[in-house]
């Protein structure tokens, strides 16, 4: 037997908004002009469920967001499709309208489904792109459909290595500006994993939003070598690019703030979270879940130590 959906006051987070709407008769905005439209003041207690502001893209996303590729999604496709959709719609319900995936996730296929029903333009999706397609426009637009969207709200080149990048993939980034004069993309963007190409992404005027691996224990973090290893990695040169990027603009969102899940000891995720919260230059960050627990525990943690910033 399914556990019971989540409620607050009677009504969950998607009744809610459809009786607000209803009530104040407004009409349905197109997702650009609902990202400008919706600036409210600063609000007196900030949550992991705020609605915050991605750079100077001018779009809105939870300030917590869901990641669906833990070990490349092999965490949440474990636990079942049915079980899946459940846990995005749970993690709306609470807030995190963000939602992160990429196509080589094993749940990329899984996330029309698990968004089926829930206000599209109040979602946040953000997706990759892996390699360098003959036909990126295609795989742009394969995006699209497998997710039953018309738009991404971020599209990301992915996993950048090389201090060349910028050059190597100039045909896709030129796709990628073509896409979003078509509208099927709102904001172009980069993940890099080498502090080389981190340090080329900001320099370069391309990038409007940065993923970017960040925890004070340096675990899986940007260094000169190796792109993918759990050593502690000193987190400085990191933390130098994203002011870097916060100052010309960027959406930084940080992911790896559980250490690719490696922060088993609640001790380690408690000072990784306090440590991206009290950073003003990161916008948003992205943890992989697979159960409510560790959705609740995130939001948890996230606004006790906002209360403390």
């Amino acid at each position: 037997m399914k556990p019971p959906r989540h409620k607050r006051s009677g009504l969950n987070r998607r009744q809610f908004l459809k009786t607000s709407t209803a009530v104040a008769g407004t009409v349905l905005l197109s997702p650009w002009a609902w990202a400008e439209s919706n600036t409210t003041g600063p609000a007196v207690t900030r949550t992991a469920s705020d609605q915050v502001t991605l750079g100077k893209t001018g779009i809105k996303l939870s300030r917590l967001g869901f990641g669906t590729g833990s070990n490349n999604g092999y965490i949440q496709t474990a636990e079942g499709k049915d079980t899946f959709v459940n846990l995005i719609q749970y993690a709306y319900d609470r807030g995190i309208t963000y939602i992160d995936t990429c196509e080589s996730y094993h749940t990329f296929d899984m996330i029309a489904d698990a968004i089926k029903g829930l206000p599209r333009e109040k979602l946040f999706i953000q997706s990759k792109m892996d390699g360098r397609p003959e036909d990126v426009l295609a795989v742009i637009d394969y995006h699209r459909k497998t997710l039953n969207t018309d738009y991404i709200d971020s599209l990301l080149v992915h996993c950048m290595t090389r201090g060349q990048w910028t050059d190597e993939w100039k045909r896709v980034m030129d796709a990628f500006n073509v896409a979003q004069e078509r509208k099927w993309i709102r904001a172009r963007g980069v993940s890099c994993h080498t502090l080389p190409a981190l340090r080329a992404g900001v320099a370069s005027d391309w990038p409007e939003v940065h993923l970017v691996r960040v925890n004070p224990q340096g675990s899986y973090t940007d260094a000169e070598g190796n792109y993918w290893d759990n050593s502690s990695h000193d987190i400085a040169p990191v933390m130098r690019q994203i002011k870097t990027m916060h100052a010309k603009g960027r959406g930084v969102i940080g992911m790896k703030i559980c250490g690719n899940g490696m922060f088993t000891d609640p001790v380690d995720r408690e000072k990784s979270i306090r440590f991206a919260m009290a950073c003003p230059d990161i916008d948003a960050v992205v943890i992989g879940f697979k159960n409510r627990e560790e959705i609740n525990e995130a939001i948890e943690r996230i606004n006790l130590a906002l209360k403390e910033v």
